[in-house]
């Protein structure tokens, strides 16, 4: 494995600094108003694709699965042009000057997405602040070292996180795509039992809508935040056996403002009551499986499916809970039905970064690395609408590849968990040591 040169960190910026130098010549401040200069400098500002991810890599000699479905090609080239994948397959001409990785055992996949993870622990505070070095290794050793190049962050201060993000897209720090919640959103006077550790001030900017209008509200001032989707914990932990339900109309109320401004809404469940409420407020995404599993039947999932909401398990969350083989029973049972399965985590919550426990659960519950592949990639694209652009590896597409050490038809899911490159619209956001 090598790389043969480095891609340059912007070709664009070169040409933006050659007009500025001649807008700014003395020769040439006599026959051009200051108007004119200007203008001239806005137009070519403007008209510039200045995209810091959007670079050209060329990874050879891959194993490539372009979806879930296909047979992978051996010995295969993937060229990346300015972010974008410009061709596949064994006969590829690389461009001279083109930036290469030669990796003649691994395995090319699009991008990998974790569809549930938290921006909440203190290393994340003041994000617009720290230096950039630091947030991208702890990006790295949160996220970009499992392959992650889109993240779903289901709940935190989004002063951070959105800070984070534009830290990220500037090119300051190297990281996934991030979609945020910015703050969940929770029954009346029933935050959970095991955030109640949070600093008062934290705690008081929790929103806890006590009616339709309030929900509504919440939800329209984490957009003005920055938010991406809207988080609701239907069901509420405040004591380890008790759960409490988010009233119904305020629960539509939410799902209502969100779907008004285009935005997915995931629901935290807990049991058949809250997931009830999930599915009939118009929830999209179920955040986790029920981990409380009476009364949970192949009669609701077919409901839930019918209904058109996704699930992510998060088995590895529930994986020393005495129900873990009901929770992944139902989790299978929802797949067979029909029913859309997006990979998750809760990383971030979860402190330990590893997913390979997240993935042996995954195939003890009957799933394939078919299966997980799909819930990688294709599935979450899908759901938020962008799969004209992402969760496949053929031309047009997003330059997002996950690179793997081996392949996991062959050495079995943990596979998975041993990524070699982490590539973001030809950029390199991760490498192994």
């Amino acid at each position: 494995m090598k790389l043969r040169r480095q891609a340059s960190y912007c070709g664009a910026c070169g040409a933006l600094l050659q007009w500025l130098r001649l807008l700014a010549a003395p020769s040439l401040s006599p026959c051009v108003p200051l108007s004119l200069k200007l203008s001239l400098f806005a137009l070519l500002f403007v008209g510039l694709p200045f995209d810091v991810f959007a670079q050209d890599l060329a990874v050879t000699s891959v194993r490539v699965y372009p979806t879930p479905e296909a047979q992978p090609t051996d010995g295969a080239t993937v060229l990346i042009h300015a972010g974008k994948i410009a061709s596949v397959g064994q006969n590829v001409r690389i461009p001279a000057g083109t930036p290469a990785l030669t990796c003649p055992k691994c395995v090319a996949f699009a991008g990998f997405w974790n569809c549930h993870v938290h921006f909440t622990e203190p290393k994340w505070n003041d994000a617009a602040h720290q230096p950039s070095d630091k947030l991208t290794r702890q990006l790295q050793q949160m996220l970009t070292h499992s392959g992650f190049t889109t993240v779903v962050d289901t709940s935190s201060d989004p002063n951070n996180t959105v800070a984070l993000r534009q830290r990220i897209e500037s090119g300051q720090a190297k990281g996934p795509r991030i979609y945020t919640a910015g703050a969940a959103l929770y029954p009346p006077s029933a935050i959970p039992f095991y955030l109640q550790d949070l600093p008062p001030k934290v705690l008081a900017h929790l929103p806890q809508p006590g009616s339709p209008g309030e929900a509504a509200a919440a939800v329209r001032s984490n957009i003005a935040a920055g938010s991406d989707i809207v988080k609701l914990f239907t069901g509420s932990y405040v004591a380890h056996d008790r759960v409490v339900a988010m009233p119904l109309p305020i629960a539509q109320a939410a799902v209502n403002a969100g779907h008004q401004n285009g935005q997915l809404v995931f629901a935290h469940p807990s049991n058949l009551q809250r997931v009830r409420v999930a599915m009939r407020s118009g929830v999209d995404v179920l955040a986790h499986a029920p981990d409380t599993v009476g009364g949970v039947d192949t009669d609701l999932l077919r409901q839930l499916i019918a209904h058109g909401m996704a699930l992510v398990p998060t088995l590895k969350l529930f994986s020393g809970e005495s129900d873990i083989v009901r929770i992944r029973e139902i989790v299978f049972e929802f797949h067979r039905l029909g029913g859309q399965l997006m990979f998750g985590t809760d990383t971030g919550f979860l402190t330990d970064y590893d997913m390979a426990d997240e993935y042996r659960q995954l195939s003890l519950a009957g799933l394939t690395y078919r299966d997980l592949l799909a819930m990688l990639t294709t599935a979450p694209a899908a759901r938020f609408k962008v799969a004209d652009g992402k969760g496949r590896i053929m031309p047009g597409m997003d330059g997002d590849l996950t690179v793997l050490q081996a392949d996991p038809s062959v050495n079995g899911v943990a596979a998975f968990s041993h990524v070699q490159y982490t590539i973001r619209s030809g950029r390199i956001i991760y490498r192994a040591p």
